[in-house]
């Protein structure tokens, strides 16, 4: 009887997820710009260390979804399995002198029983919870409000196939925080384009949540450049910044017509067209519109709002010629491998 030799591979996808100062809208910035609580710093694009990260406060709530299968010589995969979790966070909330840590509610993991495929097993695993400060909502019976605070959480999905290849995606979230999806090296590879305080406020609750009977749709995009980085730094800490709401469906520029600004995506997703057909679109973190600015002043393309998008809009002549046009280069890197 033959016998074969067993293979093993593991996987690994992480989310971090985490309060950008953009993403808190209406009354409750008070609470977030008086100290009494705060925003979140971004946490590191590579070699992310999650217990580093948890004691320092840098993120709300982690997902990590690790999985391994079993391969034999012929390929078949003979066993396979979960590891990992979820890991939630607390909140801190100073008022008068004094300071409290608020520890938020951790769910249970939501693991699905793996899928088989030919030659690959797929696993998909919902962590979060309850977020750590209490909050008040309406609800329409008595006694008309209700302190509870809202439910966050993501759910990524591992694919590990028979030759060791291995896919990674984020299929559903909460609307509320950020989240940040990782390799398994530890390097940022995909965040999420739209952040909606309101309905994630209003809603996130009992069945509207996947310990319930429903998940939300993610809505991912590429992350941006170290150059978009960088420039978006220097963006954000100029004076002459102005912060635009777009709704869905609206133009910010407009093919042909003529342009001095350039936009950076601080929420939503953007598209890119020319001659009527789509280039690419683009998330948060990115800088868009140099082209005007380096070609004759008129636009080469139209940017449309995919989502409600915040937007932050510069004179381009605020940053160096040199950067925006190695931005520019990139786009059509860019551009011209998605389509």
């Amino acid at each position: 009887m033959a016998t074969y030799n067993t293979t093993r591979y593991e996987g690994l996808v992480t989310s971090l997820s985490w309060i950008p100062s953009e993403a808190i809208e209406g009354a409750q910035r008070l609470a977030f710009d008086s100290g009494i609580t705060h925003y979140d710093s971004p946490p590191p694009s590579e070699d992310i260390d999650l217990e580093e990260l948890r004691l320092a406060d840098r993120f709300r709530f982690a997902n990590e979804l690790r999985a391994w299968i079993d391969v034999d010589g012929t390929g078949r995969v003979t066993n396979c399995g979960y590891s990992g979790g979820g890991q939630i966070g607390s909140t801190t909330v100073k008022l008068a002198g004094l300071k409290h840590k608020f520890e938020a509610v951790q769910l249970p993991d939501i693991q699905r029983d793996p899928e088989f495929g030919d030659g690959w097993v797929r696993f998909v695993q919902t962590t979060g919870g309850r977020t750590g400060l209490p909050a008040p909502r309406r609800v329409r019976r008595r006694p008309y409000i209700q302190w509870q605070a809202p439910l966050v959480w993501t759910t990524l999905s591992l694919t590990l196939h028979a030759d060791g290849a291995c896919e990674r995606a984020l299929t559903g979230a909460s609307r509320f925080p950020r989240h940040w999806v990782y390799d398994g090296a530890g390097t940022l590879s995909h965040k999420s384009g739209l952040t909606d305080f309101k309905d994630w406020y209003r809603q996130s609750f009992g069945r509207h949540t996947p310990w319930g009977d429903q998940d939300s749709e993610a809505l991912v995009t590429a992350v941006e450049t170290a150059l978009e980085r960088s420039l978006s730094a220097r963006v954000m800490g100029g004076n002459k910044v102005s912060i635009e709401r777009f709704p869905a469906g609206s133009i910010l520029a407009k093919q042909g017509e003529p342009g001095t600004t350039v936009f950076l995506v601080l929420d939503g997703v953007i598209r890119v067209e020319h001659d009527g057909e789509r280039l690419a679109e683009y998330g948060p973190g990115a800088l868009l519109g140099e082209r005007a600015h380096l070609e004759e002043g008129a636009r080469t393309s139209t940017l449309e709002a995919v989502t409600p998008c915040r937007v932050a809009v510069v004179e381009a002549d605020q940053l160096e010629r040199s950067d925006l046009e190695e931005l520019s280069e990139g786009h059509r890197r860019e551009d011209q491998a998605r389509y």
